[in-house]
């Protein structure tokens, strides 16, 4: 029988990716260098600042978090959720890497690579608290990089949108549960009281506080939405740029006696960038979804929400912590390993789409 397909609507062609989001990997690398640096220079003021801290939170950091996170949570249309039925297989196979692997694949990555493969070569006393730091990383799935992703892949811009919007509902519920699982199964302490409070100040609040602003935006206008958004992206970026600075100048003296640590710590997160990825992909290949649906889902399921994740490993286990500098890792490698998979996705489009059409005779792409 012979195969065809429906033609799809031409979509708009991507937007460039901002200097930022291109340059990721530098303004990070240029913040280990600026942070070790002033760390090593100005010990006490940092140490001040490590201080200004109530109930384990601290003040500071916390406060560039939420400047970092919420017009990141303003871009989520939560109305959006009625979509989800239109591409169920690929909202399907969204939530199940999502949620039901890629938690679980990091905590068996950070045992085999953390507690085996390069256990005689990391600081013995931060073992646990560097497998914290990747699950912490893989229990948070990305939300505003993964319109970027999409975007560079001509990505179904309402699926898109959809499974970001069902994901973060989730999270609000999920996150939680989920890191407190598998530290324990790690044999990691569970600071409860600490992961609640983790929640509510870095999802539960910020989610609220976003959507009211996001309401009170559309009140005049997508076009004063925009507006908003482009006048308080620089200030989302600094607060980013600051809290990395902040992490290093603690984390200097560590990364100066064992400087091959971020790389040891950047394998497991690169297997299962790439793992994830390709486990998504597949699967809608499988499903017959088509190539516009496969690809966000293929790529929300590889990248991270890096600013919760950095946000709830200071919380949980502070600074100076291996589990903060784990999440931080995450940040470096994220811009350079996602545009391969984006490149390779753009590349094997005519290889899935030849696979899709044969397990469904139609391309769902409307």
């Amino acid at each position: 029988m012979t195969s065809r397909t429906i033609p799809v609507p031409s979509q708009p062609a991507p937007a460039p990716m901002s200097v930022f989001e291109r340059y990721l990997t530098v303004w990070v690398f240029l913040c280990i260098v600026a942070g070790i640096a002033l760390g090593q220079l100005l010990p006490g003021a940092f140490q001040a600042i490590g201080r200004m801290e109530v109930a384990r939170v601290n003040i500071p950091v916390g406060l560039l978090i939420w400047i970092m996170i919420i017009p990141m949570l303003v871009k989520v249309d939560f109305g959006a959720l009625h979509q989800v039925r239109r591409h169920w297989r690929g909202i399907g196979v969204t939530l199940f890497v999502n949620w039901a692997v890629k938690p679980f694949s990091m905590a068996l990555l950070a045992w085999i690579f953390v507690r085996h493969v390069f256990a005689p070569y990391l600081p013995a006393g931060q073992l646990d608290s560097y497998v914290a730091g990747l699950i912490l990383l893989a229990a948070a799935p990305c939300t505003a990089m993964v319109f970027v992703w999409s975007r560079l892949t001509n990505g179904h811009p309402l699926f898109t949108l959809s499974q970001v919007a069902l994901n973060d509902t989730i999270m609000v519920f999920a996150f939680a549960p989920i890191v407190a699982l598998l530290l324990g199964l790690s044999s990691i302490v569970v600071p409860w009281e600490t992961l609640i409070t983790s929640v509510v100040l870095y999802i539960v609040i910020p989610v609220v506080l976003a959507q009211w602003w996001r309401r009170s935006l559309l009140r005049h206008g997508q076009a004063a939405l925009d507006e908003a958004l482009a006048r308080v992206g620089p200030l989302s970026i600094a607060a980013l740029l600051a809290t990395l600075v902040l992490l290093f100048a603690f984390q200097g003296k560590a990364i100066l006696e064992q400087p091959l640590v971020i790389a040891m710590l950047a394998v497991p997160i690169l297997v299962q960038v790439f793992f994830n990825s390709a486990l998504a992909y597949g699967l809608n290949r499988r499903l017959g979804e088509s190539h516009a649906v496969a690809c966000p889902s293929a790529l929300i399921g590889a990248s991270n929400f890096f600013e919760l994740a950095v946000a709830a490993a200071i919380s949980l286990f502070g600074f100076e912590s291996g589990a903060a500098l784990a999440t931080v890792v995450g940040v470096l490698i994220e811009v350079p390993v996602m545009l391969l998979v984006v490149r390779v996705v753009n590349r094997s489009k005519d290889w899935y789409q030849a696979g899709a059409c044969a397990a469904s005779p139609r391309v769902r792409d409307a």
